[in-house]
């Protein structure tokens, strides 16, 4: 596709027109400000989220998983403004994982307008802890130690899709896994793991490059120090994944991991089926009796103390870090866009430069909230989701 999109630059504040050469982004020029352009919107890159599991009803991971979901889930996270997204599959038996995995890949290569917006799988399990805190809602007849052989299965059955794979690395041999993972090109993240402060930094000389939802799925318990949140933050070469609902972590941790990771700070949604539900009382066939609030906290029905999910969208948690002057707009933008695409290698990193793919979204600022107007893919024109 090709034309003209203007608004104003994200970083800047100046108004742009952006040309657009076949799906991508030619040349961005700077406009003199005047009457007209003072009501243009906000103009950004498409946002890119690492970890999705589902929303609006849609679940991933409730099975036997069918395309039409893949495709439904994809389209309604592409109008509100995620333009690329890796489905994430949790921990489940082999065969299920088997399943789910060659239905995304036949969703990937049958529906041509979806392709473009699925960078990979996420897989999130089965080789994580299993002890209670760390495992989270992962079920436990499922955790096993890391095994090359059936990863392998796993990804021909994805066709070569998957792209992470979450693993903690306590379990004898992850190295080796993750060594094996990283030179097959999958990116390789530590999670929901019980590991020493050493095998941490095993793993990360193995070539484990990031943290899944840092400062969740952990001991509700752990000694002053050392552990392995420190080892973690502290490890340059690790990018972290947070969610930011206001929920999952309290503003105080939120704010040191984006000062610890910088240009390596990444805003995942890790959203569940229930995202974009309307509050009220439902059955999870994870986590069983559930409530969602009106202010987004999704909680077991028996214990509002803990989290059952995420149900906050990515957009939303990029206005939650601009709202609590946690980051400025910019950088929570680049949190949801920038970092995660170069994490992955994509060209989507260059954001909104020449060169890059035209994944856009404009957006206005309503009483905090970013409130989505329109969404290009590859130049290509999207109508925002205002459900």
């Amino acid at each position: 596709m090709s034309g003209v999109i203007a608004g104003r630059h994200y970083r800047t504040g100046l108004p742009v027109e952006v040309r657009i050469t076949d799906g991508v982004i030619a040349e961005v020029f700077t406009r003199e400000e005047s009457l007209l352009t003072a009501e243009w919107p906000w103009l950004a890159p498409g946002l890119v989220d690492l970890q999705v599991n589902g929303g609006w009803g849609l679940d991933l991971n409730t099975l036997p998983l069918q395309p039409e979901t893949v495709a439904g889930l994809s389209r309604r996270l592409l109008a509100q403004g995620v333009t690329t997204y890796c489905p994430t599959l949790i921990t489940n038996g082999a065969e299920q994982l088997a399943q789910a995995a060659s239905v995304i890949a036949e969703a990937v290569r049958t529906q041509s307008d979806i392709a473009g917006l699925i960078a990979g799988i996420h897989l999130e399990g089965p080789f994580l802890s299993p002890e209670d805190g760390p495992r989270g809602a992962h079920p436990r007849e499922h955790i096993c130690p890391p095994d090359w052989e059936a990863f392998c299965r796993w990804q021909e059955a994805a066709e070569g899709l998957i792209r992470i794979i979450t693993v903690s690395p306590e379990w004898p041999g992850a190295a080796a896994f993750i060594s094996r993972c990283s030179d097959s090109g999958v990116r390789v993240s530590i999670g929901h793991t019980a590991a020493s402060p050493e095998q941490i930094r095993e793993a990360v000389a193995a070539g484990a490059v990031m943290s899944t939802h840092l400062g969740n799925g952990t001991h509700l318990t752990l000694p002053r120090h050392p552990h392995y949140l420190w080892e973690q933050l502290a490890a340059d070469e690790l990018f972290g994944c947070m969610i930011a609902d206001g929920c999952h972590l309290p503003d105080s941790l939120l704010k040191v991991i984006l000062r610890m990771k910088r240009s390596q700070a990444i805003l995942v949604s890790d959203a569940v089926s229930l995202s974009g539900m309307p509050p009220g009382a439902y059955r999870l066939h994870i986590g069983g009796d559930v409530v969602l609030t009106a202010e987004g906290r999704l909680h077991l029905a028996g214990n509002p103390q803990l989290l059952a999910g995420s149900a906050m969208m990515l957009a939303d948690q990029v206005a939650y870090l601009a709202e609590a002057r946690l980051a400025p707009l910019e950088e929570a933008i680049e949190c949801a866009s920038v970092h995660p695409a170069r994490l992955l290698g994509l060209e989507q990193a260059a954001g909104l430069a020449a060169g890059a793919p035209a994944d856009l979204i404009s957006f206005r600022l309503d009483g905090g909230a970013m409130d989505i107007q329109a969404v290009w893919k590859n130049g290509r024109l999207t109508t925002a989701d205002k459900d």
